[in-house]
């Protein structure tokens, strides 16, 4: 039967056992047969069957690797793969938008990361005091360049180098003759350059001292001003005095700061000039914008050589009133002939006057210039001892939405009258109750204008100062040697040939040489002699001896810096209070999510035993020894109803609760943070939102 081609197609089957063909592959064998032209076997019978065309091109056409686009395109159609497609499709498009979406969160619930002057302790260098490289008795720049693994070795990433400018040193080196030129007593600006890429490749970051309140007077600027030259004629603060018969009468009463009139009178310009430091150096006038704009520009050169921050100094000077009245007496009953201590007056008129913290503020913005490329911010510290007036110095944090310094660097450890439990609460209470929310805190026991912590307080509480030091909450300032607990000098270490070769040197004993080793000056030079003599306890109060002694002042030093870098709760959890007297301060470090407390029990006092059960509800009746200024007794475990220290002793205790101190009623008042976060052990993360 024929049907039309339109509707069948006549397929021819095989009567005899026939040959498959699969797919679209040809049968050779076939072939051969059909070719075979000489055969005279007969032909296979046929019949004619009828089939849908469509069907039959479904029944023999499947997927396979290599199909062209026509054939790709009869399966794209079909419904199972289709649907398969879609699915697979909006499933990509959810995991994308989840994906996104976790990202965000993550992003929007992380807390702030600690930022380079957050997350390490800050090393204070005196340079000339340092190390010698030159074998001529003073520091230098090169002598801190190597000296480098020391800093590393203590596990410190901040290193703060004083004044190094060029200087006549008459005030040691903070009335600068060129800010713009390192001083030759310490190297050469490639000297400046080297040191600045040895640190930056150890992954460290340096901040320098800028003093903008005065210069020397053998400034340029100050030379051209005294002559009336051009725009320098009002760089400084000059009035008009009366001169009788050799005697100058100042225009007030204002006094330097050591003592006498602030005012001195000048030959050449025939006026007198203000000086609140020595008569060497002569303030700036900060209501001439060009002064000021002189500051921005050596900001801008320090900061393009790649320095990554400024302490700025006495700024608190950088304003006089404009009315030059008298200030008034403390004590209105004393002759004012007769008074010339700086201490005999409020300073109303010569500190922190309007328009002050504006000029700070715009340090700030020149800094914040440089600080837009990551991981390059410029850090700016403000260092104004301001020991009567605390709200004073929170003023140099800023305010919420106008940002000043990071932090002013905080003496109160270093002003305390007296030592106990509780004196040393008291300084730490006075910042953390007065600091802006959201700001962080910092604390130092030394500096180059303060006696060391042996000679100010006493050799037994070094260790226990170091402890406080390095637990509490923010940055750690360490003076150098410190770390080692050396001493000042005394009045019988100074020789003759010191005290005429720089009489200056004598009134400061806190800037001996650093004590390396117990060689010949303590490994501090290898010239004959040093600039200031070395302290007489070299020998057994130096670097080498106590690297390799394992209850050294450094080795605990060095455990708890590493404590503070790796210790969450430490680095930035909660500070509660839990006890204070005459002897111990106890306080504790968490943080939300973790279960692991410290709690530091500090002896500033005699012995005594303290009963740290009977203070804080749900504390274990056991803890670890986590670290202890007798480095031998770490690890072991103590009876928390009966902590006993000795005098100068201090404890980090380890202990786990389900209960922080933090969150108890008893202790609300007690508990500080500075930049809050929150532990997930889940996702071993932090989060803000707890």
């Amino acid at each position: 039967m024929v049907k039309e081609e339109a509707k069948s197609l006549p397929v021819e089957l095989s009567e005899k056992a026939g040959v498959e063909n699969n797919g679209f592959v040809q049968n050779e064998a076939l072939d051969d047969k059909e070719a075979d032209t000489s055969s005279q076997e007969e032909m296979p019978k046929t019949c004619s069957i009828e089939v849908d065309p469509v069907a039959l091109e479904d029944l023999l056409l499947k997927p396979y690797a290599g199909m062209p686009k026509e054939v790709l395109l009869k399966f794209s159609s079909q419904a199972r793969y289709r649907v398969t497609r879609e699915i697979l499709f909006w499933l990509i498009i959810a995991g994308t938008v989840v994906l996104v979406g976790a990202t965000i969160a993550v992003i929007a619930l992380s807390p702030k990361c600690l930022d380079w002057w957050q997350a390490s302790p800050i090393y204070q260098i005196y340079p000339r005091s340092f190390k010698d490289s030159d074998m001529d008795g003073n520091g230098d720049l090169r002598g801190i360049q190597e000296k480098l693994d020391h800093i590393t070795y203590l596990n410190i990433k901040t290193i703060w180098i004083t004044s190094f400018f060029k200087s006549p040193l008459k005030d040691l080196g903070y009335g600068a003759e060129d800010f713009y030129d390192v001083d030759p007593m310490f190297g050469s600006m490639s000297d400046f350059e080297n040191l600045l890429a040895a640190i930056h490749d150890r992954g460290l970051k340096v901040i320098v001292d800028l003093v903008p309140n005065h210069t020397s007077d053998k400034h340029q600027w100050f030379q051209l001003s005294r002559n009336r030259t051009g725009k320098y004629t009002d760089y400084y603060v000059w009035q008009d005095c009366a001169r009788t018969a050799g005697s100058v009468t100042p225009p007030n009463n204002w006094l330097s700061i050591f003592g006498n009139s602030s005012w001195q009178f000048d030959e050449v310009r025939n006026q007198c000039y203000l000086h609140q430091f020595g008569k060497e150096q002569p303030d700036l006038n900060f209501h001439n914008p060009a002064v000021q704009q002189e500051i921005h520009d050596i900001i801008k050169f320090w900061l393009g050589k790649g320095i990554d921050g400024f302490s700025f100094g006495s700024v608190k000077f950088l304003l006089e009133a404009t009315h030059l009245r008298d200030e008034p007496q403390v004590n209105k009953s004393w002759n004012p002939e007769s008074i010339t201590a700086y201490s005999q007056l409020y300073h109303d008129y010569t500190t922190t006057q309007v328009g002050l913290h504006d000029i700070l503020r715009s340090f700030r913005q020149t800094m914040d210039e440089y600080s837009r490329e990551p991981g390059r911010y410029r850090f700016m510290g403000s260092d104004d001892d301001e020991k009567e007036d605390i709200e004073a110095i929170m003023m140099y944090y800023g305010r919420t939405f106008i940002q000043e310094a990071d932090f002013p660097f905080n003496f109160n450890l270093i002003n305390m009258k007296n030592l106990s439990g509780s004196s040393v609460f008291e300084a730490v209470n006075l910042w953390m109750k007065n600091m802006p929310a959201g700001k962080w805190p910092n604390w130092a026991t030394g500096n180059p204008n303060a006696a060391r912590i042996s000679s100010r307080i006493g050799k037994d509480y070094v260790n226990v100062m170091n402890m406080l030091l390095l637990t509490l909450p923010g940055t750690p300032v360490t003076y150098y040697g410190e770390e080692i607990g050396m001493g000042n000098i005394v009045s019988e270490n100074v020789s003759e040939e010191h005290v005429n070769s720089d009489p200056v040197a004598v009134t400061f004993p806190e800037k001996s040489p650093m004590q390396w080793d117990g060689k010949a000056n303590a490994g501090f030079t290898e010239g004959n002699s040093s600039w200031l003599p070395v302290n007489s306890d070299y020998h057994s109060v130096n670097v080498e001896i106590q690297t390799t002694s394992s209850n050294s002042t450094l080795n605990l030093y060095r455990e708890l810096t590493s404590l503070r870098n790796n210790e969450l709760p430490i680095h930035r959890g909660w500070m509660c209070y839990i006890w204070n007297d005459s002897n111990v301060f106890v306080y504790v470090r968490e943080l939300d999510g973790l279960d692991r407390v410290f709690m530091m029990v500090l002896n500033f006092g005699q012995e005594a035993t303290t009963d740290l059960k009977a203070l804080v509800p749900h504390l274990p009746s056991e803890a670890i020894v986590r670290l202890s200024t007798n480095l031998s007794n770490a690890g072991k475990a103590v009876n928390t109803k009966l902590i006993k220290t000795e005098m100068g002793e201090g404890l980090v205790l380890e202990y786990k609760t389900a209960k922080p101190v933090h969150t108890m009623e008893a202790f609300q008042g007690n508990c500080f943070v500075a930049e809050k976060a929150c532990y997930s052990s889940a996702f071993n993360l932090l989060y803000v939102n707890c």
